[in-house]
């Protein structure tokens, strides 16, 4: 694979930024550089943003048919350059080949749905009040969109926002992920090849505070999606309110999960292994606070640890690895900071727990029980390959515990009771929830959280509601 050189998209052209610095994208898998990423000025972001000006006035007056039409195309392009773009993931972000290609090919699934919804916009009809007037409601494009995505999923996590607002008509300026600069690149180029206006689309990098204090206060930005850590999403929302701007937020979670004595726990480790250690844990959605009831704890602890044991960690590259590196050097030294306190809090370290070798940034699968409630893992998010573990003694305080946090984005729960999974259902405070199951992303599914971890959604039809407005035609006849 040859890595691409890595520019900004502006007005239609690919280009440099007019800022002489660089910064370096590293392969996380080797510690390298592969290449270096331009860093877009004020200039240029007030150029992104005239250009999608632009774009909104001719893309909003495309038929919803034809705006299907073209991001159905862009779909099926996706598919076909799958192994190009998921190898440009696994290099710059370190997930094995297998989860990068499944990206692709879900978000080529994403595409398609937000392309079908699009034409679904439906306003109506409210009846009047007299025989010589008539009421209508419309829906409308909010207007130019600024969106900020992350590099744990760049694929995914920056098509989610570009395909809603194409669908709804609206024009995007994609602040895209630094660590994974080409991946977004290459998607970016999907769609203009499948004939979206170029205004319509444009992507830049660079220091994220500089580019969303330009964004979010520009006049011409109508609309916020911002996806990213919780303390970073109040600054950001705090910075739009200022401005009255639309915003969405996908926020940062600390997913429990709930596994009953009744529960299947050969398939409670099945799935919680797989979502634990997918992308190495660097996920808002991965399960971080196992509670296991205590009939079947010591159980699920011997079999989470084999399954762990299991998870071979590599080179995304390779076709044995399960579990590739962490994205950066921070990320292991938080881990090693996690693991050490909580094991002085008293939590037993199971497996894992270091670094492997000193080339890239490998972490092992770890697993810790006995947890303490006052120990930062159990507290804050892990963002790692990392699986705490603790017992308890019914539902309640299961319930309490995972309610305790101010988080609220994803929970699991693992359970034979019909009754048990109701009580959970209706009282564990989550934007989704998922029981005997770990599926919460498909694309007609809502995606969000509340609380600390967000508003808004990023799937399913209420997607579409925070880049629409609603507009009230009152006509009397004279």
């Amino acid at each position: 694979m040859t890595y691409p050189s890595i520019y900004l998209h502006i007005g239609g052209a690919w280009r440099a930024g007019s800022l002489p610095q660089t910064q370096c994208v590293i392969n996380p898998a080797t510690g390298a550089t592969i290449a270096e990423y331009p860093l877009a000025s004020a200039d240029d972001l007030d150029a992104a943003v005239a250009s999608a000006v632009k774009g909104l006035a001719v893309w909003r007056r495309v038929a919803p048919a034809e705006r299907c039409r073209l991001m159905r195309k862009a779909a099926e392009l996706l598919r076909t350059r799958a192994d190009e773009i998921a190898a440009l993931i696994t290099a710059e972000q370190g997930k094995r080949l297998s989860e990068a290609r499944l990206e692709v090919l879900s978000g080529a699934d994403v595409i398609e749905w937000f392309a079908e919804e699009g034409r679904r916009c439906y306003g109506r009809v409210i009846p009047s009040r007299g025989p010589d007037s008539t009421c209508t409601a419309l829906r409308e494009p909010v207007g130019v969109v600024a969106a900020f995505t992350p590099w744990n999923f760049p694929i995914n996590q920056a098509l989610r926002k570009i395909a809603a607002a194409l669908a709804a008509g609206c024009s995007i300026v994609v602040k895209g992920p630094e660590e994974a600069p080409a991946s977004v690149a290459a998607l970016v180029r999907v769609f203009l090849d499948a004939g979206i206006p170029a205004d319509a689309l444009n992507l830049v990098y660079g220091v994220p505070a500089d580019v969303s204090a330009r964004l979010i206060a520009h006049p011409d930005v109508r609309k916020v999606s911002f996806t990213g850590s919780t303390s970073v999403g109040k600054q950001l929302a705090a910075l739009a309110g200022a401005h009255m701007k639309r915003v969405s937020m996908e926020l940062g979670g600390h997913a429990p999960v709930i596994v009953c004595d009744d529960a299947d726990i050969a398939l409670a480790v099945k799935l919680l292994s797989v979502q634990k250690f997918w992308n190495a844990g660097q996920a808002c959605i991965s399960p971080t606070r196992l509670l296991v009831q205590e009939g079947v704890y010591d159980s699920f602890i011997e079999q989470f640890i084999a399954a762990a044991r299991g998870v071979r960690t590599g080179d995304g590259m390779l076709k044995e690895t399960r579990m590739g590196p962490l994205a950066n050097v921070r990320r292991l030294q938080a881990m090693r900071s996690f693991v050490d306190d909580a094991v002085g809090r008293g939590a037993r370290l199971e497996l894992g727990g270091q670094r492997i070798g000193e080339q890239g940034y490998f972490f092992e699968p770890t697993v810790l029980s006995g947890v303490p409630v006052t120990a930062r893992l159990w507290n804050e998010e892990p963002f790692g390959p990392i699986a705490s573990i603790a017992p308890f003694k019914d539902l309640d305080e299961a319930v309490a515990e995972a309610n305790r946090l101010p988080y609220g984005l994803a929970a699991y729960a693992f359970t034979r009771s019909a009754k048990a999974a109701h009580r959970i259902g209706q009282d564990v405070e989550a934007g989704m929830v998922a029981i005997n199951s770990i599926n919460v992303g498909m694309p007609e599914m809502p995606f969000g959280g509340i609380k600390d971890s967000g508003y808004g959604s990023e799937g399913g039809t209420e997607a579409l509601d925070s880049y629409l407005n609603t507009k009230l035609i009152s006509h009397t006849l004279t």
